[in-house]
């Protein structure tokens, strides 16, 4: 919600620059990953819920200044013959795409995978935890 709003005015938001994929494009792909994605003094962090997946269902890549992640679901086919069931659970292949921000040290970005949720480590480079914050006074 408050991307749309701040994006109405022509600020930019981190986390759209961060997020490439449309709104639009997420809600037909049932298989795509729910995201949280978080920024401290020394990275960005991204972790991705995949309940059900294990690391070896899951693919990280960097392409130029893109993040990928891909992966798969599997169906498991069971065949009854006298009873009907309702299968509810989404199965396919997905994909996430993330524009890296400025700043991002590319050669120690990291993943790791536990308990169903991939968390990818994007640390800055020191030249982008030097920012200085500037503080605003009251007149």
């Amino acid at each position: 919600m408050f991307d749309r709003f701040a994006g109405g005015f022509g600020f930019p938001s981190l986390w759209r620059a961060l997020d490439m994929e449309p709104d639009w494009e997420r809600s037909f792909s049932f298989a795509a990953p729910a995201v949280d994605i978080v920024e401290d003094d020394k990275a960005y962090r991204i972790d991705a819920e995949l309940p059900g997946l294990s690391e070896k269902d899951v693919d990280v890549s960097l392409s130029g200044d893109t993040l990928v992640l891909k992966g798969e679901r599997r169906q498991e086919h069971e065949e009854k013959r006298k009873n009907h069931y309702l299968s509810e659970r989404s199965y396919g292949a997905f994909q996430r795409s993330f524009a890296l921000p400025e700043g991002v040290d590319r050669d120690k970005i990291a993943a790791t995978f536990s308990k169903g949720v991939l968390s990818i480590t994007l640390p800055k480079t020191s030249q982008a935890q030097q920012q200085k914050k500037i503080e605003v006074k009251a007149t």
